[in-house]
């Protein structure tokens, strides 16, 4: 599990450059001070985690349940609460503040998001299946999967076959990103390569579990 984490949108690819004159591919992620509304801890809940929320909302357009929630808590209402799993969460209190330099400082990121939703795809497009020969017989089959199951026995197709079906649209999470930049006055982080989902998505980012 992580010792730091934090909630972001997902803005955009651009590219930067370092002082060898190297261009540098960059996602950018726009990470606005999470506000904690709620601790948990080991003893109290059986995991530790941090409840945060970011932005702003107006609590006549929440629930009662919602409202009631940010109301015991004393935090300024936010778009969405989102919850992180950390080891340890003896350091942080409600109401305080997680900003970008707190989760720049590790260097090196895990950032988790849902992928893009691709839609219906078919065997070749989502399991890179070859497909069927071109000729020689194979009439209106050259995309299709081939056999798929057995005969008698056992009669049916195992779970996990890879067939055709929804592609896309699974959280996914990509590992050991390196910082290339935080500015906390822009609430701005860049991490070199591609980050999961569309623009405008929500994106989990936490310290490397792996290491560099």
């Amino acid at each position: 599990m992580a010792n730091k984490a934090i909630v972001g949108e997902k803005v955009g690819m651009t590219q930067v450059w370092d002082e060898e004159n190297q261009v540098i591919p960059v996602t950018v992620l726009r990470v606005r001070p999470n506000r904690v509304v709620q601790v948990k801890t080991q003893e109290r809940d059986g995991y530790s985690a941090l409840q945060v929320t970011f932005g702003q909302k107006d609590i006549e357009k929440m629930t009662q349940p919602e409202a009631g929630h940010f109301a015991n808590s004393g935090v300024a209402p936010g778009g969405r609460l989102v919850e992180l799993r950390l080891d340890d969460v003896a350091e942080y209190q409600v109401g305080q503040e997680l900003t970008v330099t707190e989760i720049a400082e590790t260097g090196r990121v895990d950032v988790t998001s849902v992928s893009k939703g691709k839609g219906f795809a078919g065997a070749m497009k989502r399991h890179g299946f070859g497909g069927l020969p071109a000729s020689h017989g194979a009439h209106k089959v050259h995309r299709k999967p081939g056999a798929v199951g057995q005969c008698a026995t056992p009669s049916r197709i195992f779970k996990g076959k890879r067939m055709p079906g929804r592609m896309g649209n699974q959280k996914t999470t990509i590992l050991n990103l390196m910082v290339v930049e935080a500015d906390e006055e822009r609430q701005v982080l860049l991490v070199r390569g591609s980050v999961p989902g569309p623009n405008g998505s929500v994106v989990l980012i936490r310290d490397a579990v792996k290491g560099a």
